[in-house]
């Protein structure tokens, strides 16, 4: 036997021990987060801690209900997702879609422009977004949490580089065959796109239906208010109901998992697709 055979078992153990550790890492939060669920605040700090699921989940639901009108939160939170999800991927797709296939004077400096988005800080333009959101008379509307990040500059790029890789001739076939530009773009550049498309789709809503800060600085109303705000306007300044939160949170995390599994099998192959060069 070669010690490359006898190394084997070792590593082998080692990898499978690594992978475990990592497993445990992410299930034990999320193993907490739904036992929490079903328990109060004041059983979720007793020593020791709860480890199996309790007799409070209802309670805490109806709590929710109460002091949050969660039923009304979580419909706010998937319109508004999937508005924003539907209405940025088109925005960021034809922007890909102009910036990979077409030349135009000064296309480089505007794409460079764009690409300082991902370098700056979101928190700088809190102020000038909030002023033209008041200027518009939109301060407590939808619109003024969907509208300000539709072209957002990460969707740009990944669409960009995936379009990137589209044979020219294919699009030159197209145009040689009377496709308008719209149709070209429908009918020809987005069918082979669609591991690009499913990997877009759960960036964008998964970015929208965790947003917080945003959201909590325009809406007003309680009853407009989306899944994060309505979680911390639950954080009392005496008494917090933890149970609750913990609830609240754990409903938030199951769209996401929905979104996901439904998306897996395109997930990594549109990411890789987003790495295409020029």
């Amino acid at each position: 036997m070669t010690t490359t055979t006898r190394g084997r078992p070792g590593r082998s153990i080692l990898l499978t021990s690594g992978l475990a550790l990592a497993l445990a890492t992410v299930a034990v939060p999320f193993y907490w987060l739904a036992v929490g669920a079903t328990h109060s605040s004041q059983e979720l700090f007793s020593s020791p801690p709860p480890l199996l699921p309790g007799s409070h989940l209802a309670d805490n639901l109806a709590t929710l209900q109460e002091t949050a009108h969660f039923g009304r939160v979580v419909l706010n939170s998937l319109g508004i997702a999937a508005l924003y999800t539907l209405l940025a991927g088109t925005v960021c797709t034809l922007a890909g879609y102009g910036f990979a296939t077409h030349r135009f004077r000064g296309r480089e400096a505007l794409f460079g422009l764009l690409m300082l988005g991902l370098v700056v800080p979101a928190q700088i333009t809190l102020v000038p977004l909030f002023r033209m959101m008041a200027e518009l008379h939109w301060l407590g509307t939808y619109q003024a949490v969907i509208t300000p990040n539709l072209a957002l500059p990460f969707g740009i790029f990944l669409m960009r580089q995936s379009m990137a890789a589209l044979p020219k001739e294919l699009l030159d076939s197209g145009r040689m065959d009377g496709c308008g530009e719209l149709r070209l773009f429908w009918r020809v550049a987005l069918p082979p796109m669609r591991p690009a498309l499913a990997a877009l789709a759960i960036f964008l809503f998964l970015y929208q239906w965790n947003d917080f800060v945003w959201p909590l600085i325009v809406l007003r109303d309680e009853l407009t208010f989306t899944i994060p705000v309505a979680l911390a306007s639950l954080q009392g300044l005496d008494e917090t109901d933890y149970g609750a939160i913990l609830a609240g949170t754990s409903i938030a995390a199951v769209p996401m998992a929905i979104v996901f599994l439904l998306l897996q099998r395109h997930f990594v192959s549109g990411l890789l697709a987003g790495a295409v060069k020029e």
